[in-house]
C-alpha cells in the first residue's frame, strides 16, 4: 500500500487525514532519532545543495552538515558558498541550488516578481532571530553621529549626499536600514543615496569611503570595529526584538517534487539549531568552524563575542545583550509565522517596491510551509506556537500583529512618494 502524497502546504485537515492514512498503511517507520525512513516517506533526493552567504547566521546550515545531523534523516547537505544574494536568487530560480540560507524578503520578492524573475517560492523555516546591526563610519562618529538621532542632526546641518548600503533591495537589511532611518525622520528614498553591496564586501567598501553607513549581518559589523573603520549605531534587535531574519528558502516546485526531502532538511537544521543554542561550548565550536576559509573566512574573535551577546560599539561602550542572535531558543525561532512574511510585504509596499497592496495573507499562506514545518517539528520534538501570527512592537512604538496589513503599510508618515 502506498502512502498518500503530501500537498505543498496542506491544511490542518489534510495533514490529519494524511497522518491517519500513514498510520493505517503502516508504512512510516520511525528510527530512534525520529527520522522517517521507510516507503514513500524516504527522502526523494538524497543529496541536497544548500547555498549560503558568509555570515554568522549561516551556522545552522553549516553545522547540520559538519556535525552530520543530516545523515540521521537520510540526506547529505552540501553547503555551497555564494558571492551575493543576487547569485543565491538566480541559482534558486534556475535549480542550481536545492535550497538556501536566504533573506526573508528576497524569497517574497521573487514570489511576486519584484526586482527580478518571478517564481513561486517556499519558506521552510526561520533560521535565526536578531543579530544584525547598523554600522556608521568612524568619520561620521567623529562628527558626532553615533545613533539615529545624532545622524539626523548631522545630516540636517552638514548637507551633502549621504550614502548607505544594504545587501539586497527586497531583503531584511534594506528593511531594517530604512525603518531605522525613518524612525529618526530620515527618508531613505529622498534624503540619502542607498546602494547594494554583498555582505563580505561591506567592510572593504567602507574602508575606501564608498559609504557612510551600512546594515548587514554579523560578523561584518564587529569586523568594522576590529578594523577601526566603523561603529555600531544600532542592533536590529533594537529595531524589532526577536525579529525574523534568514530563512531556509526554496522553490514551491522543489517542495512539491520532494516533500520528504524538504522535511528532512528542516529536521536536520532544527537539530543543528538546537545544538548551537544548547550552551557556550557548542557556540564556541560553531564560531571556530564557520570562521574557516570555506565558510565565513574571518577571525574567530570577529564571530564569537556577539553570538554570546557581548557587544561593544567601537567607542568604548560595552554591554551584554540578552536578545543576541538565536538559532533555536526552545523552538521559538524557527516557526515560519505568516505575520513575519506579511511584514516584509508591508515594507515592500511602504517603500514602493510593490505598487499596490497584494493579498498579504494569501501570499504568506502560499509561501510559508507551516504544515510541513509542523510535521518536522513533531518528529524532533520542537515546540510550535498556537497561532500563525505574532505581535511585536517596533522601535517607533508601532505594533505589528498582521491583522490589517494594508492599513499598516499605509500608516507610515515617511514612505516612498
Amino acid at each position: 500500500m502506498t502512502t498518500p502524497s503530501i500537498p505543498v502546504n496542506p491544511s490542518r485537515r489534510e495533514f490529519l487525514q494524511r497522518t491517519a492514512a500513514v498510520a493505517a498503511a503502516g508504512s512510516a517507520v520511525t528510527l530512534p532519532g525520529g527520522a522517517w525512513a521507510a516507503g514513500s516517506d524516504a527522502p526523494e533526493k538524497k543529496e541536497v545543495r544548500i547555498g549560503f552567504i558568509p555570515l554568522t547566521d549561516c551556522a545552522s546550515v553549516v553545522m547540520a552538515s559538519v556535525m552530520k545531523f543530516d545523515e540521521k534523516y537520510g540526506i547529505k547537505i552540501i553547503p555551497s558558498k555564494e558571492s551575493s544574494w543576487a547569485s543565491v536568487r538566480d541559482k534558486l530560480v534556475n535549480g542550481e541550488l536545492d535550497a538556501a540560507h536566504v533573506l526573508y524578503g528576497l524569497v517574497y520578492g521573487v514570489h511576486l516578481g519584484v526586482g527580478g524573475p518571478k517564481k513561486d517560492m517556499a519558506v521552510l523555516m526561520t533560521l535565526n532571530n536578531n543579530g544584525q546591526a547598523i554600522t556608521l563610519s568612524k568619520k561620521l562618529a567623529d562628527k558626532g553621529a553615533v545613533d539615529a538621532a545624532s545622524l539626523a542632526k548631522l545630516m540636517s546641518s552638514d548637507k551633502r549626499e549621504y550614502t548607505f548600503a544594504q545587501t539586497f533591495p527586497t531583503g531584511t537589511h534594506a528593511m531594517w536600514l530604512y525603518y531605522w532611518l525613518a524612525s529618526a525622520g530620515i527618508n531613505p528614498m529622498s534624503d540619502a543615496k542607498v546602494i547594494t553591496v554583498p555582505p563580505p564586501q561591506m567592510v572593504a567598501n567602507m574602508r575606501v569611503g564608498n559609504m557612510d553607513g551600512f546594515c548587514v549581518g554579523e560578523p561584518w559589523n564587529h569586523r568594522a570595529i576590529i578594523d577601526g573603520i566603523g561603529v555600531t549605531a544600532a542592533t536590529t534587535q533594537d529595531i524589532w526584538k526577536d525579529h525574523p531574519e534568514k530563512v531556509l528558502g526554496t522553490t514551491a516546485e522543489f517542495v512539491q517534487k520532494n516533500p520528504n526531502t524538504a522535511r528532512a532538511m528542516i529536521m536536520a537544521i532544527l537539530d543543528a539549531s538546537r545544538w548551537i543554542d544548547t550552551g557556550l561550548q557548542n557556540k564556541m565550536k560553531m564560531a571556530e568552524t564557520i570562521a574557516e576559509k570555506s565558510y565565513v573566512n574571518t577571525s574567530v574573535d570577529a564571530i564569537n563575542q556577539r553570538i554570546l551577546g557581548r557587544y561593544q560599539n567601537g567607542l568604548g561602550k560595552t554591554w551584554d545583550d540578552p536578545n543576541h542572535m538565536k538559532f533555536f531558543n526552545d523552538g521559538a525561532v524557527n516557526y515560519p509565522y505568516l505575520s513575519d512574511g506579511m511584514w516584509f510585504l508591508t515594507q515592500h509596499r511602504r517603500w514602493g517596491l510593490l505598487k499596490s497592496d497584494p493579498d498579504y495573507l494569501a501570499v504568506a499562506k502560499a509561501v510559508n510551509q507551516t504544515a510541513l514545518y509542523k510535521e518536522a517539528a513533531a518528529q524532533v520534538k520542537a515546540s510550535v506556537p498556537k497561532s500563525d501570527m505574532r505581535s511585536s512592537k517596533l522601535i517607533d512604538g508601532v505594533v505589528w500583529d498582521g491583522t490589517n496589513p494594508a492599513k499598516y503599510a499605509a500608516s507610515f508618515k515617511i514612505k516612498a512618494a
